[in-house]
């Protein structure tokens, strides 16, 4: 297990009913927090999507949805979501809620293709948020807000995760540091994107990285992201692009950054088209989501997912996330996550 990361002297802080409750009180606390902060409604959200209609999310272009045919409907084939990113934009429209206002949901996915380790899992569990927007919105100084609103949001979790649990020690900054992937690149030119995050994060705490997706200055691009959710492409007035990012955070638990959110403004129709072109994608211009877009029948939005077990993990001061979920794992996993004193559900 080359990518276990095993803690010397770690030690669980709660116990086994402990964490049940503490994982209870964080989901219950934060989605609270959340929808009052951006003004989000609960909604109901599938497992899983017909394929062939461009609504899955295609993450990083490689992962394999899980299939299966459907009976009923001449055979079919439906796709377990990866996430829920275009699936909440076009609710936005079912619903017709206004600018201002959204939805959110609890998103559950199966990723057959994930390099399982202490940060990720067969697994995901996410709120999945979306927010109706205007065209003034689309701009850098709205996003960060949005941003804001969410980290005070994780704040607010862990003060409660500390008042109930008191030998649960908070360690978050107060403040989240905003900056762009490509200034991260030359602050750090020979460093890769994964040691770049490590970096900034060790140095501020909490740090949200814009502009993931695009090429940086040395044609590399700091993380995969697909053209048709998020605006990685948008000149901004610093004269980087990208209206997108991630919030990661400095886990000394696990000593590395840790990524809890990826959010973004969503691609208008005329960011579609550009980023469809750039990644050689422009087919999927006659699929049923795109086609609605590019139509002008679904609104500006901002959206983005949190990642539940993450969280949990994270503010219960877990060092694998097989603490926090029930999953598959390898058996010499689960015998070496014992012996280290991080047992797996």
């Amino acid at each position: 297990m080359s990518k276990l990361v095993k803690v010397e002297g770690y030690k669980q802080l709660l116990t086994p009913t402990q964490t049940e409750q503490g994982i209870k009180l964080i989901k219950e606390f934060f989605q609270v927090n959340l929808s009052t902060a951006l003004r989000l409604r609960r909604v109901t959200a599938p497992l899983f999507v017909l394929r062939g209609l461009g609504i899955n999310d295609d993450l990083n272009g490689v992962e394999r949805p899980v299939t299966f045919p459907i009976k009923d409907m001449g055979e079919q084939t439906a796709e377990v979501v990866h996430s829920l990113a275009k699936w909440k934009r076009l609710m936005l429209g079912e619903y017709g809620i206004e600018p201002g206002y959204g939805l959110y949901t609890d998103m559950n996915a199966i990723r057959g293709d994930e390099e399982l380790d202490n940060i990720h899992s067969l697994y995901v569990d996410q709120w999945d948020w979306e927010r109706t927007i205007t065209a003034k919105d689309r701009n850098l100084d709205f996003l960060k807000k949005i941003v804001r609103d969410i980290y005070s949001a994780i704040l607010r979790t862990e003060y409660l995760v500390h008042e109930t649990y008191p030998n649960i020690k908070s360690f978050l900054p107060e403040e989240i540091h905003f900056i762009h992937s490509e200034e991260l690149r030359q602050m750090y030119p020979d460093k890769t994107p994964k040691e770049r995050e490590d970096a900034i994060c060790k140095k501020y705490g909490a740090v949200f990285i814009m502009g993931i997706g695009g090429k940086l200055g040395d044609g590399e691009v700091h993380d995969g992201r697909a053209p048709d959710y998020d605006d990685w492409s948008t000149p901004n007035s610093d004269g980087f692009k990208g209206l997108n990012g991630d919030i990661l955070i400095w886990y000394p638990i696990l000593n590395r950054a840790l990524e809890l959110s990826s959010m973004g403004i969503r691609v208008d129709k005329e960011a579609l088209l550009r980023q469809l072109e750039l990644t050689g994608k422009e087919d999927r211009k006659n699929l049923y989501f795109h086609k609605k877009l590019l139509n002008d029948e679904m609104p500006l939005s901002i959206g983005g997912g949190i990642g539940q077990s993450r969280l949990c993990m994270v503010l219960l001061q877990k060092a694998h996330v097989g603490e926090i979920q029930a999953s598959i794992w390898p058996e010499d996993m689960r015998k070496e996550c014992a012996a280290a004193g991080m047992p797996l559900i």
